[in-house]
C-alpha cells in the first residue's frame, strides 16, 4: 500500500510564486526525488508519494504548517491504495491510491475542506476525517509564530525546546507558549491515532 497527496496552494495568487515554491520544493524533496515522488505543476498544484502510508498525514502537516509561515494554506486530499502503473513521473503513474486523491480533491474544492483522506475503509475514513475536521478549527488559524514552531518541531521531533528556540532565535519560555497557541500536543495525538489505526488497513 502507498499514499498519494494531492493539493493546492489556496489563493496563491495573493503572493509571487518565488515567495513559496523555492521552500515547498526543499520540503518535497525530503521524501523522494522529482519528477518520481513529488511534482509541482499547473503553477500552484503538486502531488507527492509518500511511500510509506503511516507518514503520510504527518507530511500533509508539515506543508500546511509551512504555508501557514507565509500566511498561505494548502487544500490536501490524501488517497491510500496501490500503485499498478509507474511511469517514472508521478504525475503519469496510476493505481487506486492515485486514483482515490484526485477524486477526493475534487470533491474538496467543492466542499471548501482543506486536508481530508480517501482509503478502501469508509469506517476509517469517517472516524480520521471528522478528527481533521476538527483539528483544522485550530491548524486553519496557526499564525506566522506557531506555523514557524510546528514547522521546526515536525522537522526536529527529537530536539528539546531549548534546541528548537535557538533554531527560532527565541527562548524556551517562548517555545512553550507557541506550543500551546499551536496546539501542537493535539496535532501529534492525532498523529499517533492515525498511525495506529492506518497499520490495519488493507488496500
Amino acid at each position: 500500500m502507498t499514499s498519494i497527496i494531492t493539493g493546492d496552494i489556496i489563493d496563491s495568487r495573493k503572493q509571487p510564486t518565488k515567495n513559496w515554491i523555492d521552500g515547498l520544493k526543499q520540503l518535497l524533496g525530503t521524501i523522494g526525488q522529482n519528477p518520481q515522488q513529488w511534482e509541482i505543476y499547473r503553477g500552484d498544484e503538486f502531488q507527492l508519494e509518500v511511500a510509506n502510508p503511516e507518514q503520510a498525514l504527518l507530511m500533509a502537516f508539515r506543508i500546511k504548517a509551512y504555508l501557514r509561515t507565509l500566511q498561505l494554506d494548502a487544500r490536501m486530499s490524501i488517497g491510500f491504495g496501490d500503485k499498478t502503473y509507474d511511469s517514472g513521473k508521478i504525475s503519469e503513474s496510476n493505481g487506486s491510491a492515485f486514483v482515490r486523491s484526485g477524486e477526493l480533491f475534487e470533491l474538496l474544492k467543492k466542499q471548501k475542506i482543506t486536508l481530508a483522506i480517501h482509503s478502501a475503509n469508509p469506517d476509517f475514513d469517517a472516524e480520521i476525517n471528522l478528527m481533521l475536521r476538527l483539528g483544522l478549527i485550530f491548524m486553519n488559524h496557526w499564525l506566522v509564530q506557531s506555523a514557524e514552531f510546528v514547522v521546526a518541531a515536525l522537522e526536529y521531533p527529537s530536539d528539546s525546546q531549548e534546541e528548537i528556540g535557538q533554531k527560532l532565535g527565541i527562548n524556551q519560555a517562548a517555545v512553550s507558549r507557541r506550543r500551546k497557541r499551536a496546539q501542537f500536543d493535539l496535532l501529534l495525538e492525532l498523529d499517533a491515532h492515525f498511525r495506529k489505526k492506518i497499520k490495519h488497513l488493507t488496500p
